[in-house]
This record gives structure tokens, C-alpha cells and sequence, in this order.
């Protein structure tokens, strides 16, 4: 699927677009994001997403296929994959940035996305309140980093097909039924008092996941479920009438 988002950062595009590029700053902006290292054009980690009580994270890389500063356009090539839920995620990110005044640039991005296993069974609809939700919060984040300030003008994608939109929504009553009866995680077990201290670094996001199951997939339930519920209604008096 492909996706399109634009955001306006409020500053102007010499600040801008090093920032984009900036694999540090964008990986404490992007919601559920860990970097775990970088390397010129290359970088790996870590993303996760929530399916109501269980996390889903993807171990992955990225490179940069494409990088042209004059004009400010970089295309990105990511794959990644969660063993837990045996699904695999590639997706090609082509952004560019335009200055639209000295101290306002608009940042384009156009996603082209595959994804297995379960969350892809939520189609098109689910997954672009997600990819929404995400971007707006990268983008009022790192607004926050440059200017102190939230982004502006962000415009988001709709999904505007009622079929698409009731199979989402069937798809997602069958993973919280799976969610609800999936067994409880066991808690940690502490450590002897003994035990010497733990001085390991730990890596941990600075921003929360995405709930694929939680608040980022009400507006298309709210947009289409009089809708769905009109057409059941209707196939249940139809049956009914037949009896």
C-alpha cells in the first residue's frame, strides 16, 4: 500500500532538512523508535507497535538509496521483522522537503509499505490511522527539538472505502479476541539481594508505541460504524422476512 503525508516544520529549511537526516534526532522523535547504530547512509534498530496489551517490535535496517541536498529529496529502503508474531515489514520512504518561507519548510512523504503476518491483517484502513497517527507525532516532536514549538499544517491520509473499512474492523475483533485469550506475560523475577548489581546499559525508547488496537483505530470506526451497523441490521431483517 502507499501511503501520503505533509507537515510544515517551523523552521527554515537549512535547519530542516540536516535534521531529517539526523538518525539520532529522528529516532527519539519517532514514536517506539530505538537506534541502535549508524553509519553513514546506514543505520539499524528497533520500532514497536502495540496490538492492545502485547507489544510487536521490529528488528531491522536502513539505508539510504538516494540522498540529493540540493534539492532536498532522500529515498530510504527499510526492512524489518518481529519474530514473536513471524511478520516481516519492507517499506521504501521518499521524502522531500520544500522552503516555503524563511522560517517554514513543508515536508513531504510518500511510503510505499508491505507488511505480513498480523497486523497485516488489518488492510489498508487501520494501517493508514496508524501510519497517521505516527507521522504527527514525528513531526510535532521534532518540531519541539528545532523551535520549541508543535508542527503545523499537517494533512493527513483518509481511506474513504466502507468495505475496506468493515473487513478492518472484523480483522481487528478477531486479534483482540486472540489478544484477550493470549496467556499473561510473567513478571519479572527479582534479583538475590546478593546478586551483584546490574550496570548493563539499557536501551529504551524515549516516546511510546503506537496502539494499533487502542485510540488509532476509532476514527475509522467512528466514520463507518453507523454504516456497518446499517448493513447489519438490514441483513438480519432480510433473514428474518425470509424465515
Amino acid at each position: 500500500m502507499e501511503l501520503e503525508h505533509r507537515f510544515t516544520l517551523p523552521v527554515g529549511i537549512d535547519k530542516a532538512w540536516p535534521a531529517l537526516l539526523d538518525w539520532e534526532l529522528v529516532s527519539t522523535c519517532f514514536p517506539g523508535t530505538t537506534l541502535d547504530s549508524a553509519n553513514g547512509n546506514d543505520f539499524s534498530g528497533s520500532s514497536t507497535i502495540k496490538l492492545g496489551p502485547l507489544p510487536l517490535t521490529y528488528h531491522g535496517k536502513a539505508t539510504v538509496v538516494e540522498r540529493d541536498d540540493r534539492a532536498h529529496r532522500a529515498v530510504i529502503e527499510a526492512t524489518g521483522n518481529a519474530t514473536r508474531s513471524a511478520s516481516n515489514a519492507a517499506m521504501l520512504v521518499t521524502a522531500t522537503a520544500t522552503a516555503t518561507a524563511p522560517n517554514k519548510t513543508t515536508v513531504d512523504l510518500v511510503t510505499t509499505l508491505s507488511i505480513t503476518g498480523r497486523p497485516a491483517k488489518f488492510g489498508r484502513p487501520i494501517m493508514v490511522e496508524v501510519g497517521n497517527k505516527l507521522i504527527s507525532e514525528f513531526a510535532n516532536a521534532i518540531a519541539e527539538k528545532l523551535a520549541g514549538k508543535p508542527a503545523g499544517g499537517f494533512a493527513l491520509v483518509e481511506s474513504s472505502n466502507p468495505d475496506e473499512v468493515a473487513a478492518a474492523l472484523e480483522a481487528e475483533a478477531v486479534l483482540e479476541a486472540e489478544v484477550a485469550a493470549a496467556p499473561a506475560v510473567a513478571p519479572a523475577v527479582s534479583a538475590p539481594r546478593h546478586a551483584a548489581p546490574d550496570h548493563t546499559p539499557r536501551r529504551v525508547p524515549t516516546n511510546q508505541p503506537v496502539d494499533v488496537l487502542g485510540p488509532a483505530a476509532a476514527p475509522a470506526a467512528k466514520q463507518y460504524g453507523p454504516i456497518i451497523a446499517g448493513i447489519v441490521v438490514a441483513i438480519l431483517v432480510i433473514r428474518k422476512l425470509r424465515k
